[in-house]
């Protein structure tokens, strides 16, 4: 088969959540458990550490590889969704999986694929614990696409287990409180494998404290010790100071710029401190390096990131009502005379928590993915109308781009922003 042809086979074949929704969701590890006994269980051969969290552990996810490659260590990083290509997924030092990898892995075993039936993600983490076993990295960095107990990517056993926060998403799928969400996520944490959780949440910290003592894992709430201040935004990256128990540390330029990054932050410099304590060799330099870089370094996208100038022009992945709220707040750091926001998502979130928190003086573009998961742009403008936001239907996210650059001035502002499938068919993505 082509590439192109195995990608067909791909999304024709297996249920893929990110288009379909829950139909496509597998509540539990056998399959995944299954295709890697035959694959000879690569998740047994190469170093980890397991991401998990609502909103932040992409973000998180390429902060640490970025600073793994930048110490010298080949590191592996599998996140999800993709934005543009399938072969984003799965990477080695900010390369891509080759197409013809991809082909390769399909080939090889089509046959047990299709007696196994998976579904499109418990194959492609198959396919990236595979990859990153044969290639010998010396760390991989992995990041939960669902939940955390009974994600595909919880067959590993890392070095270390990240929670980066909680908050509402998938409520269907997690469950309708935070706690009970916060169980799901906590269901990486393995016995005597040290986690971090990036920021202290007063609803949660409960669950995270007694799966931790169940499990005999040492627990550290990064935020507790590590406090990132906001020094100045320069060329399109953000300086800020590390502080450590209140005393400050170090300096640092990195092109995480939100405000949300912080957070993220903290987290992942906890988590460095804890590689060094289990015999890993980072050093401050190496932090500030891969900071500095970690959109080079690893191709993160879509991250509060600027498309371009004069109208300011902005896209953004947040997507559920966390997501939208750290959108908000970063909004406050900018001057500008009106805000075009193009909006799109997806017919399993909660409207009203995401609709009430936008601001009624912008302008909105309702458009919509073009994947079968997609919400209508007619009935997300219907809904928005109840929210006294105004603004027209363009359907396609490209187009509605167009309009709003024919509109603004200078010095406006155009956001593009509510999922992270409207982002992804950006042609300048």
């Amino acid at each position: 088969m082509t590439y192109q042809q195995t990608l067909d086979y791909l999304y024709a074949q297996l249920p893929m959540y990110s288009r379909i929704g829950a139909a496509a969701y597998k509540a539990d590890l056998i399959n995944t458990q299954k295709l890697c006994a035959h694959l000879n269980n690569p998740e047994n051969k190469f170093k980890s550490i397991h991401v998990a969290g609502t909103n932040g552990k992409g973000s998180t996810s390429h902060g640490l590889a970025a600073i793994f490659q930048s110490a010298g260590y080949k590191t592996g990083l599998y996140t999800s969704p993709h934005l543009k290509s399938f072969t984003e997924r799965i990477r080695i030092n900010g390369k891509e999986i080759s197409q013809q990898n991809v082909v390769d892995f399909i080939g090889l075993n089509k046959d047990f694929i299709g007696e196994l039936q998976p579904s499109f993600f418990e194959l492609t983490v198959g396919m990236a614990f595979d990859f990153f076993a044969k290639k010998k990295v010396d760390i991989a960095i992995i990041e939960t696409g669902l939940g955390g107990r009974l994600d595909s990517t919880n067959v590993i056993i890392p070095e270390i287990s990240v929670i980066t926060n909680i908050s509402f998403d998938h409520v269907n799928l997690l469950g309708n409180t935070l706690k009970e969400i916060a169980k799901e996520k906590a269901g990486i944490i393995k016995n005597k494998i040290p986690v971090v959780i990036n920021e202290r949440q007063e609803e949660v910290k409960q669950v995270f404290n007694e799966k931790a003592q169940e499990t005999n894992s040492t627990i550290f709430f990064a935020s507790d010790k590590i406090s990132i201040e906001h020094v100045s935004i320069l060329n399109g990256k953000r300086n800020i100071e590390v502080r450590e128990n209140g005393i400050k540390k170090y300096n640092l330029t990195t092109d995480l710029i939100g405000n949300y990054q912080f957070k993220n932050i903290a987290g992942i410099i906890e988590t460095i401190n804890i590689a060094n304590q289990k015999g890993w060799n980072i050093s401050v330099e190496n932090i500030k390096e891969g900071l500095s870089e970690v959109n080079k370094l690893t191709g993160l996208k879509g991250r509060w990131q600027i498309l371009s100038q004069a109208p300011l022009t902005v896209c953004d992945t947040g997507h559920n009502e966390a997501g939208i709220n750290a959108i908000i707040e970063q909004l406050k750091n900018y001057k500008y005379k009106k805000l075009f926001w193009i909006i799109g998502t997806v017919n399993d979130k909660d409207l009203n928590k995401i609709l009430n928190l936008l601001p009624t003086d912008a302008y909105y573009f309702f458009c919509e993915p073009d994947i079968p998961r997609k919400l209508n742009a007619e009935i997300l403008a219907e809904q928005a109308k109840i929210y006294n936001l105004k603004g027209e239907i363009i359907k396609n996210v490209n187009e509605a781009l167009f309009e709003a650059r024919k509109n603004a001035s200078p010095n406006d502002l155009i956001l593009i922003a509510g999922s992270n499938f409207i982002v992804s068919e950006l042609n300048e993505i």
